[in-house]
């Protein structure tokens, strides 16, 4: 996958989202606690975000990650196709997302499909205004340590996690092979 593509259609977006909000980028930038120059860089396809980055962005936005990722369309379906799914690889960590559920429906519940590399970690600060979003993390393959504040879980195969997103939180892979998991999203309680 080729990362220039990506990066324009990030970049597209962000500003597009931005100018419908009718926000400068001191205003994004205030709200999302990323800074000015980095949403600068990013909205002109200089830098590629992480996935971090990239998620405080969007929730500033009041978009979710699978909501940024979405074709935008006036046509819709209830099906997704595997091979139509957004791809997006986080720059820093090497993590491979896939936007599982199909873009358009009237829906609360977003389903990501993530493999995480051997080693990588991808740490999420507390969010006030994340507290009305829930996630279950389900661990298909691999092994997978979850700190949500100070508690540490870790997760086998198998095992569901559900954790609020407004909460500070940490994803490792301490293993040796690729963890993959599914990340079922709720948008609001």
């Amino acid at each position: 996958m080729e990362s220039v593509p990506i990066d324009r259609s990030i970049a597209e977006r962000v500003r597009t989202l931005r100018a419908e909000q009718g926000l400068t980028l001191d205003e994004l930038a205030e709200r999302s606690g990323v800074s000015r120059a980095m949403i600068s860089r990013v909205e002109r396809a200089e830098a590629s975000p992480t996935a971090a980055l990239l998620a405080r962005l969007c929730e500033a936005l009041g978009v979710t990650l699978s909501g940024f990722f979405a074709e935008v369309t006036d046509v819709s379906s209830p099906l997704s196709r595997r091979q139509e799914q957004r791809l997006w690889r986080d720059p820093h960590t090497g993590y491979l997302r896939r936007s599982v559920s199909p873009p358009g429906m009237p829906n609360r519940v977003d389903i990501v499909e993530v493999e995480f590399p051997p080693g990588a970690r991808v740490s999420f600060p507390p969010r006030a205004e994340s507290r009305s979003m829930t996630q279950h993390v389900w661990l298909l393959e691999g092994e997978l340590q979850m700190t949500i504040g100070e508690t540490v879980h870790h997760l086998q195969p198998g095992d569901c996690l559900f954790m609020d997103l407004g909460d500070a939180f940490d994803f490792h892979n301490p293993g040796q092979s690729p963890a993959r998991y599914a990340v079922i999203l709720d948008r609001g309680r």
